[in-house]
């Protein structure tokens, strides 16, 4: 008897390997089906002040799916994206190619430097990647390079690409450069609307100008254009063999309830990210015995990619709450790095979120106290917190490294909720400590070197080391074998032919460098394996 299924294809996830996954898989003409545990977001949605949806919560997700899943761990912290269009929501515009010393090791044999080059190519293309114009940089960009000749590494400062759209036309010394008007309309290549960047610097919290080219104003869009079905609100738990194919288990999200789900297809690629789809193998394989044979090596090789933020200030005024949020970086991946140790540190700009989330605030509390001397006074704060809120004279420095990528993802039980196993993650720094002091005392000779008064380290690093990465990286790694890994060079789970990982989680080691343009490029080479594999599906 011939099984029938409802799709050819299910994605699990929607980032940057979900995406461009769903869009080559439906560009040949199979049936698609994406399913995506966030909303869709629209610009009116994008949150800004308290009363927004700002958190998702994987234990409630029925009460609270907002823009971003923010993930405690002790001593490391995860943010992630929670919408159509993954991380593209939240990250910070860099779509960029790593050096090849990258791939030197690691790696399966079949994935090379310059066999990634046609992706990155193509990724780039479709993502509309380019760099800031040299009339647009922001100030603090300036500051980077004058860091970096400072300390003899002129060679090695450059502008990063970024998935953003400029205005040629846009100037600083405008009348109001930063308002909405100040934005063109145009319409993409894939026959969707956007605006150009008027440098608001709301990147990580909602480009309600859609100057930022998101997933779901490229790939996803084409996805869409050729017949994927996406649907937000889904959350996936485990995948269960089927004769020839594969069943997915999960819930969508109703009217703040969860209703059961699952769907059916011949092949089912996960791209729920570095911790989503490492959790949807081990409850598969660990909990309901799906997957017996899934590799013990599930969950292993964790990364946070060496993420490490410091803070300066600045005698000169930096607008750190303007622009896109990254502009430049010092490359010292390549080499000798930076005193043995391979580091890839940029500018960085946080928006301007505490002030908008504090003037929302306070203009709430204004309507509960309609008295003369509180609304002078609320008046005076509102001025205060634009002030300080701005922090105008201070640069954010974004470093990432390649730190040991030892850590290791399992189900484990909580004292807080003991009925239910929970992810958990298990990360030793010592292993790392050395490379992030190095990152660390990189960024106070660059401050140092622009007369900055002081780099404020994190207190959470400083007593506690503790980290927070928006980068995390595998959990269900690629190998040679399943002795080492949990899938091979074209992303398929070894022993589970059909079932495919294709998002961060498949990276075997530490980049250094932002992951999601490498993350598509393994996306758009495996997907185009796996349509020559199976031509029998295509119509």
């Amino acid at each position: 008897m011939t099984t029938t299924f409802d799709f050819d294809a299910v994605v699990v996830g929607s980032g940057f390997g979900g995406a461009v996954t769903a869009a080559r898989l439906a560009e040949a003409g199979w049936k698609v089906l994406v399913l995506e545990r966030g909303r869709r977001w629209l610009p009116e949605m994008m949150p800004r002040g308290p009363d927004d949806d700002w958190f998702f919560d994987v234990n409630e997700p029925h009460k609270q799916n907002g823009w971003v899943d923010f993930r405690w761990f002790g001593d490391m912290s995860v943010a992630m994206g929670a919408g159509v269009g993954g991380g593209s929501l939240i990250y910070g515009n860099v779509s960029i190619v790593p050096p090849p010393e990258t791939f030197a090791k690691q790696w399966p044999a079949e994935i090379t430097h310059a066999g990634l080059q046609p992706y990155y190519q193509t990724v780039g293309k479709v993502l509309n990647a380019q760099e800031i114009p040299d009339d647009q940089v922001p100030p603090r960009y300036n500051a980077m390079k004058k860091g970096a000749e400072a300390i003899g590494a002129s060679a090695r400062f450059r502008k990063v690409p970024l998935a953003v759209t400029f205005d040629p036309g846009w100037k600083r010394s405008d009348p109001d450069p930063y308002g909405d008007d100040k934005s063109h309309t145009f319409i993409n290549a894939q026959g969707r609307e956007q605006g150009t960047c008027n440098h608001c610097g709301f990147c990580c919290t909602g480009c309600k100008l859609k100057a930022k080219n998101t997933l779901d104003l490229n790939y996803l869009a084409i996805a869409e254009d050729h017949g994927a079905d996406i649907r937000p609100l889904h959350m996936i738990s485990s995948v269960e063999p089927l004769d020839g194919g594969f069943r997915v288990h999960g819930m969508r999200i109703n009217d703040q309830q969860q209703v059961p789900v699952s769907f059916t297809a011949k092949k089912v690629i996960l791209s729920a990210g570095s911790l989503g789809s490492t959790e949807i193998l081990l409850r598969s394989r660990d909990e309901q015995k799906f997957l017996p044979a899934v590799s013990p090596a599930l969950g292993e090789g964790w990364s946070s990619n060496g993420d490490f933020l410091t803070f300066s200030t600045h005698k000169e005024k930096m607008d750190p709450t303007h622009g896109p949020t990254i502009s430049c970086a010092i490359d010292f991946l390549e080499g000798d790095g930076y005193e043995g140790a391979r580091i890839f540190i940029e500018d960085g700009a946080l928006g301007d979120v505490p002030k908008a989330y504090m003037t929302r605030a306070l203009l709430a509390a204004r309507r509960w106290f309609d008295i003369g001397w509180y609304k002078r006074m609320i008046a005076h704060a509102l001025h205060r917190a634009a002030s300080y809120s701005s922090a105008s004279h201070t640069i954010a420095w974004f470093a990432q490294s390649v730190d040991a990528s030892n850590g290791r993802l399992t189900l484990a039980r909580s004292w807080l909720s003991p009925g239910r196993k929970h992810l958990h993650l298990d990360w030793d720094v010592s292993a790392s400590e050395r490379s992030f002091e190095k990152v660390n005392a990189l960024q106070t000779r660059l401050a140092t070197a622009n007369n900055a008064k002081h780099v404020m380290t994190p207190v959470t690093w400083t007593l506690l080391r503790d980290l927070t990465t928006p980068h995390p990286l595998g959990g269900c790694r690629m190998a040679d074998s399943a002795e080492h890994g949990v899938v091979d060079h074209r992303g398929e789970v070894f022993g589970y032919p059909g079932l495919y990982v294709a998002d961060a989680a498949i990276i075997p080691f530490a980049l250094g460098i932002n992951p999601s343009r490498t993350i598509a490029a393994l996306a758009e080479r495996n997907v185009a394996i796996v349509l020559a594999e199976n031509p029998q599906i295509t119509p």
